[in-house]
């Protein structure tokens, strides 16, 4: 991803000229933190590169008689080409580079877990884990304001709306001293209820087919 920023990065500054003001940008949005650089190489197209993260978020929950850590991790890269239609409105496609996945662990809760239809007597080390995963590439459609060639040494602000279009992933798998030791009868009676398990999970978060982007800052020419 940094190999890729960097290219896109040299790209812009290939083909801009002296009479267009570059830009370093910075805000906060859906995304966390963000932090880049644009290049006007036209008055009416910018070409743009950032970095934003909200790092990782843990948390805890018990459902059906499983307790679930949950490990959530929301980071990302992007190159875009902005179009400017009017003003400083502008319309951006572009492509980011995701590091965006939800991991949950499941736990025995009173020595029992239940995966799909079935509810297992559980010892020290049985777990269910599922993880719900996010293109690593993906393209970007947006709308927004801000980033179009100006005077240099000048202040401004900037906002984005849009999405990272892609179909979320995911898997799930038991694992652990009852799970491993199973007879092959039952072992496909395990995978059945995983199965089971990991479609209701797809039914749900599976269906997410983007993650929107909204992110408001400022940027400074020079």
């Amino acid at each position: 991803m940094i190999k890729t920023l960097a290219a896109s990065a040299a790209l812009a500054l290939a083909l801009a000229t002296a009479a267009h003001a570059g830009e370093v940008y910075t805000g906060i949005g859906t995304h966390g933190a963000m932090l880049g650089y644009a290049q006007p190489v036209a008055p009416s197209v910018t070409l743009r590169a950032d970095v934003a993260s909200l790092g990782s978020h843990s948390t805890t929950k018990t459902e059906d008689g499983i307790h679930y850590d949950a490990d959530l991790k929301l980071s990302r890269g992007g190159v875009f080409a902005d179009w400017f239609f009017r003003g400083g409105w502008r319309l951006t496609g572009g492509v980011t580079f995701n590091a965006m996945k939800l991991d949950l662990v499941g736990r025995p809760t009173n020595n029992q877990i239940t995966i799909g239809d079935t509810t297992y007597a559980t010892q020290d080390g049985d777990r269910f884990d599922a993880q719900v995963k996010f293109p690593k590439t993906t393209p970007f459609l947006g709308f927004g304001y801000g980033h179009q060639g100006s005077t240099e040494g000048a202040w401004g602000f900037h906002f984005d709306v849009g999405a990272s279009i892609g179909r979320a992933t995911v898997s799930a798998a038991a694992s652990g001293p009852t799970f491993n030791g199973l007879s092959a009868t039952d072992r496909a009676t395990l995978n059945a209820n995983v199965d089971k398990e990991t479609q209701e999970l797809r039914d749900g978060v599976g269906k997410i087919r983007a993650i929107p982007q909204l992110s408001l800052g400022v940027n400074y020419r020079f």
